[in-house]
């Protein structure tokens, strides 16, 4: 009897196994839940329109992200070169058209790529509300009748200062803000500075990735989406 409940026990945990795993492919929130067109929004700065990578409209994050997901998804990138998220930043997304672009495109899921900029010294003057203005911006999406899913990304690094553009300021004070942020509007994060650390070669001006790195960017993008 005594092998029978074990062998039981073992069959019930393979039984659970396989449908962990299957589910697992699956997004938490019940992404494929909804019936038609999945609206997916990339909103950032130069890294998320594709600045400087061969023909871009082909080759950003957002355009690979899209063609990884399939025909039930649309991906559009609302990507702004030097697009800031502090509201005193030199050039603000809060004031872009792109800001209320989103609202009109009524996505299901809203990615948040921002804070590089924000790292210039000239905007970081204003560091002590960056974390007031990120908790605003994501309240902002959340808020939106459809109620979208968020995510914030942690920026790629800054393998060199360019335009004020510096990892010290992004690693040791913006990244932490971006978490805590976060955390406290319950909003899941994509570590984007994680996956592409130690990939030098995939920055040609050491501050936007080529399309090699968009792809990278993608793909975690993809992952931390389906659930994978």
């Amino acid at each position: 009897m005594k092998s029978i409940i074990r062998y039981l026990a073992v069959l019930a945990g393979i039984v659970l196994l396989f449908t962990a795993c299957k589910t697992s492919r699956q997004p938490a929130f019940g992404l494929y839940d909804k019936e038609g067109t999945i609206r997916i929004a990339c909103i950032g700065n130069s890294i998320t329109y594709g600045s400087g990578i061969e023909n871009r409209e082909t080759n950003s994050y957002p355009a690979v992200l899209g063609r990884m997901l399939g025909a039930r998804f649309e991906v559009r990138n609302f990507g702004v070169s030097g697009a800031t998220l502090l509201k005193k930043g030199n050039m603000p997304y809060w004031s872009l058209p792109e800001m209320n672009a989103v609202a009109d495109y009524k996505p299901d899921v809203v990615i948040v790529k921002l804070g590089s900029n924000d790292t210039k010294p000239e905007n970081w003057a204003y560091k002590k509300e960056f974390g007031r203005d990120y908790k605003d911006f994501l309240a902002h999406f959340l808020a939106l009748p459809g109620k979208p899913k968020i995510f914030a990304c942690l920026p790629v690094p800054v393998y060199q200062t360019q335009w004020g553009i510096n990892d010290d300021t992004l690693f040791k004070e913006v990244i932490p803000l971006i978490e805590k942020s976060a955390q406290e509007t319950h909003v899941p994060i994509i570590d984007l500075y994680d996956a592409l650390s130690n990939r030098p070669e995939l920055f040609p001006d050491k501050v936007h990735p080529n399309a090699e790195g968009a792809a990278l960017i993608a793909r975690t993008v993809y992952t931390a989406i389906v659930g994978r």
